[in-house]
């Protein structure tokens, strides 16, 4: 007859206990501490986020997290389904492993529930957890760090030939070049994943850094390897991977992409009414070598994907959230890999208004084209600095473009107070087109006479008119003499969001209309918007003591004014092709932005004062 000790009936039963905790503790860590029913996608994360973390997600920079909307987003189709494979075997606990031990609850580690705010609970993590990689498995620590590295790439070599896309994931989380030629094997992952006809793999791979025009020991690529092996699907998504920078910027101003399959691997969109760079930019532009030219096409893209997804942020979001959350991100963050020159660089893309941002886009297409016919200029630049010198001369004066310091590695709005400032002196050096579309550094006014329009019919000391598509009801009220005191007072925080979630409210109806390519909408939603402003500065003094008021509403209603002239170019009497139509909503979009931008700016001055 067996004797069970009751000491080891206990044993059991604590040892069976902690192997179901465990078990349901990995569970819980299988899941993301979002909401459930995401939106967002990180995709070289290979996680779904709801709202509230898609704002931390983007702060962190797309080097961190590369973020898009799951519906209303343009997807290839290969690529979300890279995503969701990943999704559905748990590739969040890649992240996560160090969590997944049950040590960690001892040590205080813990994960933030879906319930709990987003600052700063869930901030700190998803810093930690995808900014720091904290909760990745590490390898014990070795002396030859590029040894181990190394090993590390040479085991993604062979795995990318099987359909394993999270081990893959995993060996890329802890070091594992994309990008490495094995020097036995003469080639690199991309075309071991080519060959094996690994969609999923190739898109992963892809997303982390591969290159699909890396020769291997023979001179061919990525794509031979995929149209050898019979796999013409994958080779024809490989090309467009290759030519992925200049179709994004295209498909940003003309709704179209090339077709590479008919030998068709540029477009090069046409503006009429472009803004002009002088003959120094441009040449500043043609001369840079071609590295330097790649790294700002880079940082252009970015910045297409920053404008693009916050305007599908504003569209889908509810509209009393957008005021009181701090959810856009008003400019590229900072990369730690980058110098602070092109950190600052980057940044100063985003003071770049929708029509001189459609000029550089236009430019650098054009260029990128007659650099890939091998088409060459002598003398190449030393730093793409001096390209943003020239080019930003127009936005702060050569002594901020220099002295600038580094800017916070996550936006927020209070991060863009000081880029909102132009001097008068650099006014001065404007370009004939700054003059037409950005406003002047005198107070911020309400009114305009017929004697201070330009030809563009804009303002030239102001922005907002009382004439035009709102008629006299429209008006604001005239500025006091100039001579008089400024006025520090500001009106309550509660006025202040209450006018701004209308604006926002109309601002989303507006994106949306924009979406469904019902342009017929826009005018009307534009009227809508002026009233909103309108109502919005006639809360501030006429005269404001601060300088960030000054700046939040000249860009307030400078971007109110440029919406007008932009939706009047949708009208359906306007006769515009497909293409310029396309251009248009992107500028419409582009202002809509900058309305929300400023109005979110006001509320967190006012808060910011009004609680002092």
């Amino acid at each position: 007859m067996l004797v069970i000790h009751s000491s080891a009936v206990v044993y059991a039963y604590k040892n069976a206990i902690k192997i179901l905790f465990s078990l349901f503790y990995f569970i819980l860590n299988l899941l993301e501490i979002c909401s459930p029913y995401p939106r967002w996608a990180s995709v070289n994360r290979g996680v779904l986020i709801c709202d509230g973390c898609c704002g931390v997600h983007r702060s962190l920079g797309r080097h961190n997290s590369q973020v898009r909307h799951l519906s209303n987003t343009s997807w290839p189709p290969t690529q979300l389904q890279m995503v969701q494979t990943l999704y559905n075997n748990g590739a969040n606990a890649i992240w996560e492993h160090t969590l997944l031990d049950l040590s960690s609850i001892t040590s205080g580690k813990r994960k933030p529930n879906p319930q709990d705010k987003v600052h700063p609970n869930k901030t700190e993590f998803i810093k930690s957890k995808y900014q720091m990689l904290a909760f990745v498995h590490r390898l014990p620590c070795r002396d030859d760090d590029s040894s181990a590295a190394a090993d590390l790439s040479k085991q993604l070599h062979s795995s990318v030939r099987t359909g394993n896309l999270e081990t893959c994931l995993r060996l890329l989380s802890l070091g594992a070049q994309a990008n490495y030629f094995h020097p036995e094997k003469g080639n690199t992952p991309l075309h071991i994943a080519a060959k094996a006809g690994q969609v999923c793999q190739a898109e992963l791979l892809c997303v982390y850094g591969a290159d699909p025009g890396a020769p291997d020991s023979t001179g061919k690529t990525p794509i031979h390897y995929a149209r050898q092996a019979g796999h013409q699907d994958l080779a024809d998504r490989l090309v467009e991977i290759q030519y992925e920078l200049t179709d994004r910027l295209a498909f940003y101003l003309c709704g179209r992409k090339p077709d590479h399959k008919n030998g068709q691997h540029f477009i090069i969109p046409q503006m009429a009414d472009r803004a002009q760079m002088t003959d120094a930019t441009l040449l500043i532009l043609l001369q840079l070598s071609d590295h330097l030219f790649e790294e700002l096409a880079m940082d252009v893209y970015d910045e297409v994907d920053r404008r693009e997804t916050d305007a599908v942020w504003l569209a889908t979001q509810n509209h009393s959230t957008l005021v009181t959350e701090t959810t856009l991100v008003p400019f590229l963050p900072v990369n730690p890999e980058y110098s602070s020159t092109r950190n600052q660089g980057r940044q100063k893309l985003a003071r770049f208004n929708a029509h001189e941002f459609a000029t550089l886009v236009i430019d650098i297409l054009s260029d990128a084209k007659r650099r890939q016919q091998g088409n060459s200029v002598s003398s190449p630049k030393d730093n793409v600095e001096v390209f943003f010198k020239s080019v930003g001369s127009r936005h702060g004066s050569e002594s901020q473009e220099i002295d600038q310091p580094d800017y916070d590695s996550v936006a927020s709005d209070e991060d863009t107070d000081t880029d909102l400032r132009v001097g008068k002196a650099d006014r001065a050096k404007a370009s004939k087109f700054d003059k037409q579309s950005s406003v002047s550094d005198g107070d911020y006014d309400n009114t305009v006479n017929e004697s201070d329009l330009d030809d563009s019919g804009f303002g030239r000391r102001c922005r907002l008119r009382s004439s035009g598509w709102m008629g006299d009801s429209g008006s604001i009220p005239e500025l006091d003499d100039h001579e008089c005191e400024p006025d520090p007072s500001l009106p309550s925080t509660e006025d202040v969001i209450r006018k701004t979630e209308q604006i926002t409210k109309n601002i989303q109806d507006l994106l949306r209309a924009a979406q469904e390519n019902k342009h017929e909408s826009f005018i009307p939603c534009a009227e809508r918007i002026y009233v909103a402003v309108s109502e919005m500065a006639a809360l501030f003094p006429k005269r404001p003591r601060s300088e960030t008021v000054k700046s939040s509403l000249r860009l307030l209603t400078s971007s109110a004014n440029r919406l007008q002239s932009e939706c009047k170019k949708a009208s359906p009497l306007e006769s515009s092709t497909a293409a310029d139509m396309q251009l248009v909503t992107q500028l419409v979009i582009q202002c809509a932005y900058d309305i929300a931008k400023a109005a979110k700016q006001l509320v967190t001055i006012t808060t910011k004062e009004n609680n002092n």
